[in-house]
């Protein structure tokens, strides 16, 4: 039989990225949290938890955890029809790409934590690598690029977001002056989210261009946005952030013929509680509105 406390304790210090917060977390000294954790593995007959370089679990505490997360949930269910074990609010661990965020999730989910008194916890991650947190049992949904769930997983397609290759005018003075080359190409600077971020590449693989090209790295949708006005670089920029940017004219195509949509899903537990299933019927109805049609 699986003890919760010594669960719990494994999930304390993997949320908070420590034994020291984990402990302060649950209301335990140090001494205390470790000595769970040590329990639980001389139970399993196994660890649970790498301690160096960095701190994380093991494919086993990642089942763990899974679970625990899963348990979590179910436990909420309860809530409506024994309302003395209510705690508060719900609290939703979910990864979500930085772009969604700065765009369509809040409007799209606002009404719907107000209404079943959830609390989101994000974790901003690629949409194109979002999905391995479901993988290691750290989120009980996310925003991904992959339309295959992981194991004990559902997958919905959301619809798309737009993304076009963007630039100031400035910009495109200085260095696109005689038109959009290969040549000019390798030598204007990009703007780039991050080292798993290969929209960039994408884009620039429609125009047959497979060079190294010189970029900034921006882990952030607003900044992002802010250097491409900035006239920093260009950079593929979802068309559903920069409307007013675009009707104004401070931002630029720098071909109109080259654009990249990206296909979003939503995966989530498959017994994942009510909770869940309630959010993923909301997003699937409202989610039309900013995306276009999967």
């Amino acid at each position: 039989m699986l003890d919760y406390k010594l669960l719990e304790a494994l999930a304390a210090v993997v949320d908070q990225s420590g034994f020291e917060r984990g402990a302060q977390h649950l209301g335990l000294t140090q001494s205390a949290i470790s000595q769970r954790i040590k329990l639980l593995e001389a139970r399993l007959g196994q660890p649970v938890l790498v301690r160096s370089p960095k701190l994380a679990p093991t494919p086993l505490g990642k089942r763990l955890l899974n679970h625990v997360l899963q348990v979590r949930l179910l436990e909420h269910d309860l809530l409506d029809r024994i309302p003395a074990l209510s705690e508060g609010e719900q609290r939703l661990r979910l990864a979500i790409n930085a772009d969604s965020l700065a765009t369509w999730w809040a409007p799209a989910t606002g009404a719907f934590c107000a209404r079943q008194r959830v609390l989101l916890d994000m974790v901003v991650e690629d949409q194109d690598v979002a999905l391995k947190r479901m993988r290691d049992g750290e989120v009980a949904g996310c925003i991904c690029a992959t339309p295959r769930p992981v194991q004990g997983a559902r997958a919905h397609a959301l619809g798309s977001m737009r993304y076009r290759a963007l630039a100031s005018p400035s910009y495109m003075a200085r260095h696109f002056s005689e038109g959009l080359s290969l040549s000019a190409l390798r030598q204007a600077p990009a703007i780039v989210y991050g080292p798993d971020d290969r929209l960039q590449h994408r884009y620039l693989e429609q125009m047959d261009f497979h060079d190294p090209f010189p970029h900034h790295l921006c882990p952030s949708s607003e900044g992002f946005v802010r250097l491409a006005l900035a006239g920093m670089g260009y950079g593929l920029i979802p068309e559903l952030q920069v409307k007013r940017e675009l009707a104004e004219g401070r931002l630029v195509d720098l071909d109109t013929a080259y654009h990249i949509d990206v296909p979003l899903y939503w995966h989530h537990w498959r017994h994942g509680g009510e909770t869940l299933e309630s959010l993923t019927t909301h997003l699937l109805s409202v989610t039309p509105t900013w995306l276009t049609s999967p």
